[in-house]
């Protein structure tokens, strides 16, 4: 059967493999897959896949259930699940057979993380509760009484975060549930954001947790540290660390220390710093950094619009604890590495080739993870990486896209390294059309990646591939800002975007200029988040691109500085503020350079972005209006967010998607 171009209907076919857990025996992975069913509904639900890649289904419906943690016996799984709606709660489930038993009974609300205690008599878990004004009962009960939607009453400047929603004075808080008895407590609710990490002592008796002490963690220089709590909600600080910024908790087998990602710097709002692994005595005192001779930052995005990226770090201790495994991003690839604890220098790397990786856990023996595999022309699927054979990859269990993934014809990107002007380095990738024929010249599209400090890397890539397929040469890079180049690489932008950066993408451009098979005269130019700030730059800098599109963008750092869910704190990440000395945020500003703009521009944002606010979008279809440029506003509801692009209903991902591809169609064809 002759394969065929992919479209953005695809979309709708993928099976999204994620969050892998080996069991404690190493004989499988417990993974939750998501699907898009009737409806338009997000159906998830969990599987495990034995090492010879047979599959068993554990939990059905539509309710969504995820979050799969084996017992310490690997006698049950805990997961979490939505079947009750507004209600999630904490489910188990025998793995000899039997139904799932629902464990906690708690009021409308949000988890966060849970853990099975290593006793596995009981389970903490991260909670927060529903204000009482906004739950499904108050909003029934107002309706009955034609009774109008309340105001927010807002004290604190951490009400919302982008893809959480507003959640106002709430906050997660640290909760205990008895595995027999049902019972549940809270344990601990003085993390000032509610934010933290936490993990279990190995004798069952105690937590760590982290989180920020400042009373302004907004504003404050950033001041991690480290607590214990014991079962009865006692909790006393590690006394003697350092400030900074600490992550990823974990709790050494032996009991004697602690493990994080973080770093030192107490000025580093945006995460420019390279995040590396310490250890610390579980009494306190001075902590070590085990990381201090290499360039990797140990908490990479890399992104995809076929999985959320994570910007939280990877830390798995060996059962004898003498070794740390971690999650290296690094040149668009993902890798596994470890450190000796006894050695501090650098990581070490377990698995080489061009791909991204992930893993969750490893088996009692120490031997085994469960871990998850992508390249750019593979989606994510469930792995297992076995320690004793020192193989380059993990062995791949699962193949829910292979059929999807054969009948299409796939574009394999082709790596480049360009020289910038200033003797600066720029990795970059070619997809060419999947139809390409020599000496043809073809439109093309360069993509600027969000974040700034992240990475496009070597995973599946839809929209990417959708283009390729579509007739245009696709070209991608990390210029300066990304993440996985080393410290200096991100920090070149710091507080300075158009600038390093710019010249590094005009470096991509000259290139692409340059190629005996792309139109000079059909290129152009798209990005969300950092990437439509970026496109916002470049049409008011160049007339070279045919057109853009720019995507849930920053047009205006001066309004986005107290717009945003994350608030501009004054001389930090930029030098001046929103609301005093605004000259270097207004030279940074795309917008203020909008009168040379001649490109048309289609663009595109949710009503629900937090991070980014669609009024940056207001403000770039108002100029060019007033411009007489060419231009169409394409606005999401208020129920997408940031993130629609990845996670957003399906039908107006493929919205999207069209959308894309008519603009194009119109100015580069």
């Amino acid at each position: 059967m002759p394969k065929r171009a992919i479209t953005a209907e695809d979309l709708l076919k993928i099976e999204n493999v994620g969050d892998p857990q080996i069991s404690p025996d190493g004989t499988r992975i417990l993974f939750s897959k998501k699907r898009i069913g009737e409806k338009n509904k997000n159906i998830v639900n969990l599987f495990t896949a034995d090492m010879d890649g047979k599959i068993q289904q554990w939990t059905q419906g539509e309710g969504g259930d995820g979050h799969g943690r084996w017992s310490p016996d690997g006698t049950s799984i805990a997961f979490i699940s939505g079947r009750e709606k507004a209600s999630p709660q904490i489910f188990v489930i025998p793995t000899n057979g039997g139904e799932a038993r629902k464990l906690t009974t708690l009021p409308e609300g949000t988890f966060g993380d849970f853990k099975w205690s290593p006793d596995g008599k009981h389970i903490a878990f991260a909670f927060r509760e529903q204000h009482a004004d906004w739950t499904e009962k108050a909003k029934k009960e107002r309706e009955e009484k034609g009774l109008s939607t309340p105001p927010r009453e807002l004290d604190d400047i951490w009400y919302r975060l982008d893809g959480d929603g507003y959640f106002g004075p709430q906050r997660f808080a640290l909760y205990l549930v008895d595995l027999k008895s049902g019972e549940h407590k809270k344990l601990y609710d003085q993390a000032p954001m509610g934010e933290f990490d936490f993990d279990w002592s190995p004798k069952s008796d105690e937590l760590g947790l982290v989180h920020t002490v400042n009373k302004r963690p907004m504003f404050d220089p950033a001041n991690d540290q480290i607590f214990r709590i014991n079962l009865e909600g006692q909790a006393w600080q590690l006394p003697g660390l350092n400030k900074g910024t600490k992550g990823s908790l974990r709790w050494s087998p032996d009991g004697k220390s602690f493990a994080y990602v973080g770093h030192a710097d107490e000025e580093d709002p945006w995460g420019v710093r390279n995040n590396r692994l310490w250890k610390v005595s579980a009494e306190g005192g001075e902590p070590v950094c085990l990381t201090p001779d290499d360039d990797y930052c140990l908490s990479v995005g890399t992104l995809s619009d076929t999985k959320d990226a994570s910007f939280s770090g990877t830390v798995v201790w060996s059962p004898d604890s003498k070794a740390v495994y971690v999650s290296v991003g690094w040149h668009g690839e993902v890798q596994i590495g470890y450190v000796q604890v006894d050695k501090p220098g650098c990581v070490t790397l377990l698995t080489h080739g061009k791909h991204v990786l992930g893993f969750g856990n490893v088996s009692k023996d120490g031997e085994k993870f469960g871990a998850s595999y992508s390249d750019a022309l593979h989606l994510n699927e469930a792995a297992v990486y076995d320690l004793s054979k020192h193989e380059e990859a993990p062995k791949v269990l699962t193949h829910f896209n292979d059929e999807l993934l054969s009948q299409l014809k796939l574009a394999e990107p082709e790596e480049l390294w360009l020289d910038s002007p200033d003797g600066s380095k720029v990795q970059a990738w070619v997809l060419k059309p999947v139809d390409y024929m020599a000496p043809k010249r073809y439109p093309a599209v360069l993509e600027v990646h969000g974040g700034p400090h992240a990475q496009y890397g070597l995973t599946f890539f839809h929209e990417l591939q959708l283009l390729a397929a579509s007739g245009y040469v696709v070209v991608f890079s990390n210029p300066r800002g990304s993440k996985g180049y080393g410290e200096d690489h991100t920090a070149a932008i710091r507080g300075d975007w158009g600038n390093k950066d710019w010249i590094d993408i005009e470096t991509v451009l000259h290139w692409m200029q340059h190629q005996p098979y792309i139109h000079p005269g059909q290129i152009g130019i798209m990005g969300g988040s950092y990437g439509g700030y970026m496109t916002n730059w470049a049409i008011g800098h160049t007339n070279d691109f045919k057109a853009a599109i720019t995507d849930r963008c920053v047009s205006n750092l001066i309004s986005m500085g107290g717009s945003s869910d994350f608030v501009q704190k004054e001389d930090s990440y930029w030098k001046g503020s929103f609301f005093g000395d605004i000259e270097k945020l207004w030279k940074d500003s795309p917008l203020a350079y909008f009168k040379n703009v001649k490109t048309p521009t289609l663009i595109i944002h949710s009503e629900g972005d937090l991070r980014c606010n669609v009024e940056q979008s207001e403000q770039v279809f108002s100029a060019l209006h007033h411009l007489g440029v060419d231009t169409r506003f394409v606005r999401y509801p208020a129920s997408t967010s940031h993130g629609m692009s990845r996670s957003g209903p399906a039908d107006l991902r493929v919205h999207r998607l069209h959308e894309i591809l008519n603009w194009w169609e119109k100015y580069l064809k």
